[in-house]
């Protein structure tokens, strides 16, 4: 619990904590999903809250967001919880010089704390690149070390994550999302497994609001598909949920 607080406190103080000099942009939101046949969960329909930071700084950039998860008709304790920290350190911004090649335009020290309810603490850390491809608003792809403090999940990981923007009419189509994929594992009972999670939303508040409001309400579906999920051998979800966020 107090790393949620801890999270939830970070979230709220990113816009105003730093100078401009250090903040380089920063957006808050909240998404609220509902979607059904979850495995390995109390109820297979669950409504999840989601709140998000992203945002860029002087020596890099962060990623945060913390999921409230209510299992709609579970037994017993019908409440979890589930968050991630990101940040990374980049080369070129600590260097003052670009380092990268062709496609790569940067190169970052990249590090990840997963916490929340349960045996869920594992530390991440590694080398994330940032690669400019055609289409693509950005594309990062992230590998890992896994450190798992008190579960089994240790290994390896590959993480890209994505945006794709297209125009549609006087709106914006968003396509993004990410990729787990745990492809090395340390212990023999943790499967490899791959969680590939993408999300397409319209931008209905330029629509409703106007052009003022561009990226503050979008709405659409989520598609999630997990392979051996939780490392557990066999037990695949794929699965939709319907998603309304709201950008601050």
């Amino acid at each position: 619990m107090k790393k949620t607080c801890l999270c939830l406190a970070l979230l709220a103080a990113a816009p105003q904590a730093y100078s401009e000099d250090w903040v380089q942009w920063t957006d808050t939101s909240v998404t609220v999903l509902y979607g059904d046949d979850y495995k390995l969960a109390n109820s297979d329909e669950q409504t999840t809250v989601t709140v998000e930071s992203a945002g860029a700084w002087k020596y890099g950039d962060w990623f945060v967001f913390h999921d409230f998860i209510n299992f709609n008709g579970g037994v017993g304790d019908s409440h979890t919880n589930y968050g991630e920290i990101s940040p990374r350190f980049s080369a070129s911004k600590i260097l003052g010089t670009k380092v990268g090649a062709g496609a790569i335009s940067d190169v970052s020290l990249a590090f990840t704390m997963e916490h929340g309810e349960g045996p869920v603490e594992t530390f991440l850390y590694g080398v994330g690149l940032d690669v400019q491809v055609p289409y693509f608003t950005y594309l990062q792809l992230n590998t890992y070390r896994r450190d798992a403090n008190d579960n089994n999940s240790s290994g390896w990981q590959f993480t890209p994550v994505y945006r794709v923007d297209i125009p549609v009419g006087s709106s914006n189509l968003v396509i993004d999302g990410y990729i787990d994929w745990v492809f090395a594992s340390d212990e023999n009972d943790y499967s490899n497994n791959i969680h590939i999670n993408p999300q397409i939303k319209y931008d209905l508040g330029s629509v409703i609001f106007g052009q003022s409001q561009k990226n503050r309400l979008m709405v659409g579906i989520e598609y999630d598909y997990w392979k051996n999920k939780y490392g557990v051998d066999g037990v695949n979800q794929n699965t939709y949920s319907l998603i309304v966020k709201y950008h601050f």
